[in-house]
């Protein structure tokens, strides 16, 4: 099937848009299925579109403003998709499914890391309207439905095609982790192919968020990343501040956990401003700080929550373009687990990382419309496996050839 995944994080920087040919079942390990990328491009976001966003995001808003949106980014995400399609020569028609994942403008966490419910906008209903094409949608909720945390349901594709060989880097028995960096950060640790054991997954906590943000005040709204870690590589990182900063109860709480902008928001970057700037801190060093954060974040949750011992760390996300993050990585993965450890991107397995999540939702959609679950409940949290997405008929609904 031929099908076009979209994916827009809590960066909200743009559209990820890919389009795959997906054939075959995902019998064990995913040995049956085969993803063959056709396209991919990310779409900004309008400036409009975007400040309507974080307005979401911030709670500025009446009903009747979130329910224009959920109408609004519809149109939006479907215009992405005849953008790409038609850079790449891809007939419309020639479609299947669209994927979907909207836009999370709110992911509810209770204080103990229950998810009560989820919210995506950029109903379904109007891409199948505006493209023909049948589209899936509103994948989290499906599993929040059945105790999950709905996050992260990138563990699917890492479960189905990324688990590691017998000995990878000479580690007999090795897990590797594949870290996405996106807006939030999340890890899947996967167990080699010939073990029998659960992978497991949970949010590390700030990606390129928190970073977005710093860049956002010192730049006075001019700069809203850290293009190749620049401004970061400039500075220098401040440990006392950064101890303090890694006492964050998120940290320490207990697998299974996801968490988004709900919690590292921009009113903690002000905090942290603060904080640095009593230190004597300039714009560099509090950047290479929040930069540093995100880092021993991740090299934190490895150290106290990995199952087994790793062989290799696979990168993707945004994150997995900042040199400085990755090399900060690094050390202090070495630091906290004595020993160094292969980081590389997914671009080393022959995989476009940028490509990656908008993939996912494409391979969410075709399991959807075969009937065949979406969710690893040892990565969610949730009770069972269960079917995710809602499926919005497209003029080519009837046409559908949907194998066994």
């Amino acid at each position: 099937m031929l099908i076009a995944g979209l994916m827009s994080g809590t960066s909200a920087d743009g559209i990820d848009v890919a389009i795959a040919d997906i054939t075959g079942m995902p019998i064990p390990h995913g040995a049956g299925l085969k993803i063959d990328q056709r396209a991919f491009t990310t779409v900004p976001w309008r400036e409009a579109d975007q400040a309507l966003i974080f307005n979401l995001f911030a709670g500025r808003g009446t009903p009747a403003d979130l329910c224009r949106a959920n109408f609004r980014l519809a149109a939006v995400f479907a215009d992405a998709v005849r953008q790409v399609a038609a850079a790449a020569g891809i007939p419309l028609a020639s479609l299947d499914l669209i994927g979907s994942h909207g836009q999370t403008i709110w992911h509810d966490v209770t204080a103990d890391g229950e998810v009560t419910s989820t919210l995506q906008i950029g109903e379904p209903a109007v891409i199948a309207a505006r493209t023909g094409v049948t589209t899936v949608g509103n994948f989290r909720v499906a599993d929040v439905a059945v105790g999950g945390q709905g996050a992260p349901l990138v563990s699917i594709f890492d479960w189905l095609l990324l688990r590691p060989p017998p000995a990878l880097n000479g580690v007999i028995g090795g897990w590797r982790a594949v870290q996405n960096i996106g807006g939030i950060g999340n890890v899947t640790f996967l167990p080699s192919i010939e073990q029998d054991a659960a992978p497991l997954a949970f949010d590390t906590g700030p990606g390129n968020v928190l970073i977005d943000w710093a860049m956002r005040m010192v730049s006075g709204g001019a700069l809203t990343y850290d293009h190749d870690g620049a401004l970061a590589r400039q500075g220098k990182v401040n440990e006392p501040v950064l101890e303090r900063w890694l006492t964050h109860p998120y940290y320490q709480q207990q697998p299974l956990k996801t968490t988004g902008r709900e919690l590292f928001t921009a009113q903690m970057v002000e905090t942290m401003r603060a904080e640095a700037d009593a230190t004597g801190a300039n714009d560099a060093d509090f950047v290479a700080t929040v930069t540093a954060l995100t880092a021993a974040t991740i090299a934190d949750a490895y150290a106290r929550f990995a199952p087994g011992l790793l062989a290799q760390v696979v990168i993707a996300g945004g994150g997995a373009h900042n040199p400085v993050l990755l090399t900060e990585l690094r050390a202090r993965l070495a630091a906290r687990l004595g020993r160094d450890i292969e980081v590389v991107t997914h671009h080393a397995l022959g995989i476009d990382a940028d490509a990656k999540e908008a993939l996912t939702f494409a391979l969410l959609a075709y399991l959807c419309a075969h009937g065949l679950p979406g969710n690893v409940p040892a990565c969610t949290g949730a009770r069972e496996e269960a079917m995710l997405g809602v499926i919005a008929p497209g003029r080519n609904y009837r046409r559908l050839e949907i194998g066994d």
